[in-house]
């Protein structure tokens, strides 16, 4: 199956009350993994590539023919999105469209409101030539994304009338508001704003994502599903995941030196993980909900 833009797929999730999982792929072996995990369990899935991890993967152009292609070799048939997250630029997002991205990100959140407002705006235009879909966040999640840290003082939750504003604008597809969930591992218990979660989703009417979806707790996965989420995305449980696999092969046997044994391993944890979080959000056996528009 081609690649796919997020915007029908996200529109079935938050119709069906269950939530697409976004993925990011840091090496081969984890674009592999969440393939076949989605697969396994016949659920839609977002692989997703981080600015930091753009030269990491050899570039916006290679990662897209890596995934494109392993989607052909694995002969995949669930709907699957490649999207830009956290695109720091109008010239990003571009470059990702035009490298093949399906759905990217425009993250100027760190601007005030009226230019986030305009950058934005200028991301949908450009994505509307290409078919690609658009997130967009309002407000400002804390924890480590990349070599970008927000810390708690600098994080704020996003405003509803902002968020209804922005999304009447520019016509984005999907909106990430900061409702205290963080990159990275929590310190202590999350506490989600349920409250502007569910005024924000009544207000915009698009479906929601939920950033820093490592280590929520599964009533509240629920919960923020029911309120409107239709997206969560994960990233530091897979890699821990991936850690793990790696570190307990080799501690097994320190004479190990095939990466194909031990980066299989850490592939193997991360599929498994993977495919947890798509029962927990609830998308097994939803790859074939609504009409899907393939690029």
């Amino acid at each position: 199956m081609p690649l796919v833009s997020m915007k029908e797929m996200l529109q079935c999730a938050l119709q069906g009350n269950y939530a697409v999982g976004h993925f990011n792929v840091n090496n081969l072996e984890f674009a592999q993994a969440i393939l076949l995990g989605a697969e396994e369990e016949e659920a839609p899935v977002i692989l997703a590539v981080s600015p930091g991890y753009i030269g990491h993967l050899g570039g916006l152009g290679t990662a897209a023919a890596m995934v494109k292609e392993l989607v052909k070799e694995y002969r995949i048939t669930v709907p699957v999105a490649l999207h830009l997250d956290h695109g720091s630029s109008y010239e990003q997002c571009l470059e990702a469209m035009e490298a093949g991205f399906t759905s990217v990100m425009i993250d100027a959140s760190h601007f005030p409101l009226e230019e986030n407002i305009s950058m934005t705006k200028k991301v949908v235009e450009a994505a509307r030539f290409f078919g690609v879909s658009v997130e967009a966040e309002v407000g400002r999640i804390g924890g480590q994304e990349d070599d970008v840290v927000v810390d708690e003082a600098e994080a704020m939750y996003a405003i509803p009338e902002e968020c209804e504003r922005l999304v009447k604008e520019t016509g984005v597809d999907c909106l990430a508001p900061a409702l205290g969930s963080v990159h990275g591992p929590y310190k202590g218990k999350p506490k989600l704003g349920f409250a502007q979660m569910e005024q924000i989703q009544r207000l915009t009417g698009v479906p929601l994502v939920l950033h820093g979806g490592t280590g929520i707790p599964l009533e509240d996965i629920r919960r923020a599903i029911s309120l409107g989420t239709a997206k969560i995305n994960v990233n530091t449980e897979n890699q821990l995941a991936f850690t793990r696999g790696v570190r307990s092969l080799l501690n097994e046997n320190n004479g190990l030196y095939d990466p194909r044994k031990y980066l299989g391993a850490g592939r193997e944890e991360v599929k498994q993980t993977v495919r947890q979080k798509i029962r927990e959000f609830g998308s097994v056996g939803k790859a074939k909900e609504g009409v899907l528009s393939s690029l």
